[in-house]
């Protein structure tokens, strides 16, 4: 669809309402073909000739922009990028020029939709605020009031409180009643890294799942999470895919629908390193036993398996945090956790069973100094437990592999990392 001015008064920036006014998006969708309409927005392109004026507007309905072509002669300034107008004149058809686009919001919607209906999940929505640091890596931010306290005690909350890294402590609670549960909100992790890959705030899609006893439960879901979600977004959103395929990320199309063809493949961790000691590669960081897995060699694993996502099992126990469950599998000491790796990206997913037996739990927060702390969490296992485990999903890394971009601070509107919150 195009509009056509000529023979109209021109190009007024946006001040006034009109009775006749459409969006964007219903301009696009042809119902006004022919008639007398007026558009407000912003000025996206121009390009001037000799007679006549083309740029787009688009007010943020739409994802395409609507092509204006206007006299040269307009008696009012020229328009430039950026500028607010209001333009009236005659919807015609004719095609226009795509756009990139962000998907973030749609896909809020599809990720919320698709585990309950796919998998039966009970969305949860757990705290920002809390009092505990799930991974234990000590990468908090810490909430204080800024009014004046009475008391002595100048916590708010009586308690040092933080803004939350992870909801798994609160599903796994709520996993006591409901047996599958899941949240989808934003955490916050206080890390000085300037990588393209972390933010201070993201989103997670968390899942707790009970009477889950082994990992490839738990693979089994995060894989079915990812095609579900991917499928939807390609159905719903085809359009928008395709536009920012096009344009942006050429040929990335081809890698996705890749990855949904064949079943994901699973290592262990042991395996993984084995893979990258035999690679001719020449990595930053070491790669013995018992290492944590860097980008460096998460890529790598990942082409190494066909450039497809892969799953890593099995960590080093001193790798993984205080709740996952010990293998007891001496004398090299594993944990029955899991990793999902996909390309362009490296991590995605993270998971693990979670330690149900009191004395082992109990072992390991005492070790940590953590007993009394987590003296609650204790009580979980001690007046009835059952296996179960779980996993988080960052969103904007999703994004990032849905479409193919390398930098996480380009998913996301307002990207918050050290030293940069702007507003």
């Amino acid at each position: 669809m195009f509009l056509s001015t000529h023979g109209l008064t021109g190009i007024r920036y946006y001040c006034k309402n009109t009775s006749t006014k459409v969006r964007i998006s219903e301009a696009l969708s042809g119902a006004s073909l022919g008639a007398d309409v007026t558009v407000q927005g912003w000025v996206r392109s121009v390009r001037s000739q000799k007679e006549n004026l083309f740029f787009h507007v688009n007010d943020g309905s739409s994802l395409q922009s609507l092509q204006v072509i206007a006299s040269s002669n307009l008696n009012s300034t020229l328009p430039t990028y950026g500028s607010a107008v209001e333009v009236r004149g005659i919807l015609k058809k004719s095609p226009h020029p795509k756009q990139p686009f962000e998907l973030e919001a749609k896909e809020i919607e599809i990720v919320g939709e698709c585990n309950p209906v796919e998998h039966g999940f009970v969305q949860i929505h757990t705290p920002v605020i809390t009092s505990n640091d799930c991974e234990g890596a000590g990468e908090l931010f810490q909430v204080e009031s800024t009014c004046p306290q009475d008391s002595e005690d100048h916590n708010f909350f009586s308690v040092p409180a933080y803004l939350t890294v992870s909801g798994q402590l609160h599903l796994e609670v709520i996993s006591g009643a409901f047996s599958r549960v899941y949240t989808f909100g934003p955490t916050f992790r206080a890390e000085n890294s300037q990588s393209r890959r972390h933010l201070a705030e993201f989103y997670m899609v968390e899942a707790e799942m009970s009477f889950t006893q082994s990992v490839e439960d738990l693979t089994k879901v995060m894989e079915d999470m990812f095609r579900s979600v991917t499928e939807l977004v390609l159905t719903q959103c085809a359009e928008d895919v395709d536009l920012f395929h096009k344009h942006v990320t050429p040929g990335h199309r081809e890698n996705v629908e890749a990855m949904l063809k064949k079943k994901f493949t699973i290592i262990s961790y042991s395996d993984a390193i084995d893979i990258l000691k035999r690679s001719s590669e020449d990595f930053v960081f070491p790669t013995d036993w018992g290492c944590d897995l860097q980008t460096e060699h998460e890529k790598y694993l990942v082409k190494h398996c066909g450039n497809l996502p892969v799953f890593v099992t099995d960590y080093p126990y001193d790798l993984k945090p205080f709740y996952a469950r010990d293998n007891q599998d001496h004398p090299q000491h594993t944990a029955a956790a899991v990793d999902l790796l996909v390309p362009g990206v490296g991590e995605l997913c993270g998971g693990s069973l979670r330690e149900e037996r009191l004395d082992l739990l109990m072992a390991r927060l005492e070790a940590a100094g953590l007993k009394d702390t987590y003296s609650w969490y204790l009580d979980l296992r001690r007046f009835g437990s059952v296996p179960h485990g779980g996993f988080g999903m960052g969103f904007e890394r999703y994004l990032q592999c849905l479409l193919g971009i390398d930098n996480i601070k380009d998913v996301i509107p307002f990207p918050r990392f050290s030293h940069s919150c702007l507003l």
